[in-house]
């Protein structure tokens, strides 16, 4: 049976290359938008619970738009719905947000107002560039705080570490709030690798099982549960045991995570 999270069809409307495979009324190629605000939920349906989430600039194929909502695909092959008013025409992106957050002001001074909240990820243009400020699409936005979209990060445990004390947030993807599958994939996607979106698929597709001591970047998986080591005694990782991005020992977070019932390690893997 497919994956209905990466399967884009919902009965009415279907992409092309499922002619065949699927049930559908109509099957298109869709088209491209972008994400136009700092973060937008992906949800199951419309009105329903919250997948994951997508980041300002982010491009997307959309395949339907009915009733306020589009049904999309996102470049990591996820799918689900987004309000449709919170997508826009694509603008060619080329740096990205390399702090935790910043802010987008209506002028190049920070005293001015002050446009959008941007987390960690998000995409914009630049137009222009001042003495401290990079005039974007979005507003002005300090140097210090973008980097070109072709200066990736070159250690994915960085950018975890970035995240620290980030409060938990289901299906969070963003630095407002995240999950333990949404801080691998924007750790690893800083750098330019590509990475699903859900524990179970970063399982499955993330590295090599290895059978020896820990080391910075590796990945330990549980049921349902994901983290990161930063050395060979710590793990980083987004819980809702502390309901934040946290540094914990391996040995405690082994222990106590067998302890409120999730299981043991299922799977050490290097990148």
């Amino acid at each position: 049976m497919s994956d209905r999270r990466l399967t884009p069809t919902n009965g009415r409307v279907a992409a092309m290359h499922l002619a065949g495979q699927v049930e559908a009324d109509t099957f298109t190629e869709g088209w491209t938008m972008q994400i136009a605000q700092p973060v937008v939920d992906l949800l199951a349906s419309p009105d329903g619970p919250r997948d994951r989430q997508l980041l300002l600039g982010a491009e997307v194929t959309v395949f339907e738009d009915q009733g306020g909502w589009a049904f999309v695909q996102a470049a990591d092959g996820y799918v689900g719905f987004v309000d449709a008013a919170q997508l826009a025409d694509c603008v060619a992106v080329n740096h990205v947000v390399g702090t935790l957050a910043t802010h987008a002001y209506a002028a190049e001074d920070f005293k001015s107002a002050d446009l959008l909240q941007l987390p960690f990820g998000a995409r914009v243009r630049v137009l222009d560039e001042r003495r401290k400020f990079f005039e974007t699409n979005a507003g002005f936005i300090p140097k210090k705080h973008l980097r070109s979209l072709d200066h990736s990060f070159a250690d994915p445990a960085t950018v975890a570490q970035l995240h620290f004390g980030v409060p938990y947030l289901w299906g969070g993807n963003s630095t407002r709030g995240i999950d333990c599958s949404g801080l691998i994939a924007a750790s690893l996607t800083a750098c330019g690798l590509p990475c699903p979106a859900d524990s179970d698929m970063q399982l499955d597709g993330l590295g090599q099982a290895v059978d020896s001591p820990y080391q910075r970047g590796d990945l330990l998986f549980w049921q349902g549960h994901v983290g990161m080591m930063v050395d060979a005694e710590t793990m980083i990782h987004a819980n809702a045991h502390h309901m934040a991005t946290v540094y914990e020992p391996i040995s405690r977070a082994i222990t106590r995570i067998a302890a409120q019932g999730d299981g043991d390690v299922l799977a050490h893997k290097r990148l």
